[in-house]
């Protein structure tokens, strides 16, 4: 399985190109074309766990009841793939190592790439990003969506960094976190915009999107029609 990424940073496609037999797992909805040797099914998205797997990353991990499986069974083909945010698209390769991903990151994943979601509780919900992350663990390539560019970050053993969980969008499991204040009284992290924040501390890698989600759909709505009252 071979890939590039176009058009980055603002509206990134991922192209894959499959050899006969090979199949690559997607979001439901992120295939933009592909080889008339490819076949397209959906299936429940159960990540091999059945019920409960489903379960999990669907209400807890906010992803989408079914994947799309682009398989090359009639031949080696091309699919490509799109997010449904303008942004950039993240490869990464893993080796057996194992990610944490903020909800609605995943754009797909090779065969060989087990996801699940994990829970994360208070702390989760304290940080702004839901109950639970998603987990991805195995061998083979892992796409990543962002809204904006990607920022990778490598930390050192030790070291400290502090993250707005509005930007994040993955890190290795390795890395330990907390949730705690944006500044040192409640009312200066507040009154920043930012209140509570994620602070990560090494060794490990993290990766970042240079824009908000939240904040972009906060500012989109002002412009909106509002409804008139009768």
């Amino acid at each position: 399985m071979k890939h590039s990424i176009q058009f980055q940073p603002a509206y990134s496609l991922a192209v894959i190109q499959l050899d006969a037999g090979e199949c690559v797992r997607a979001e439901a909805g992120a295939m933009v074309s592909m080889s008339g040797t490819i076949e397209l099914e959906a299936k429940f998205n159960t990540g091999g766990k059945g019920l409960m797997g489903m379960l999990k990353r669907t209400v807890l991990g906010g992803e989408s009841l079914f994947l799309s499986t682009l398989s090359a069974k009639a031949g080696p083909g091309e699919v490509t793939l799109a997010p449904s945010m303008p942004g950039d698209i993240l490869p990464l390769t893993l080796a057996g190592e194992t990610l944490l991903t903020e909800r609605g990151a995943f754009l797909a994943a090779a065969d060989g790439i087990e996801m699940d979601a994990q829970f994360a509780g208070l702390r989760g919900l304290m940080g702004g990003e839901g109950l639970s992350y998603l987990r991805f663990t195995g061998h083979g390539l892992l796409l990543l969506a962002a809204f904006g560019g990607i920022y990778a970050r490598e930390l050192a053993p030790g070291e400290r960094y502090v993250v707005d969980s509005s930007h994040l969008v993955a890190f290795e499991e390795r890395v330990s976190y907390q949730i705690r204040k944006a500044a040192t009284g409640w009312i200066s992290s507040f009154t920043s915009g930012e209140g509570l924040v994620m602070e990560f501390t090494g060794p490990g890698r993290l990766w970042l999107q240079t824009r908000n989600p939240r904040a972009n759909a906060e500012w989109l709505s002002a412009f909106l029609p509002k409804p008139s009252a009768e």
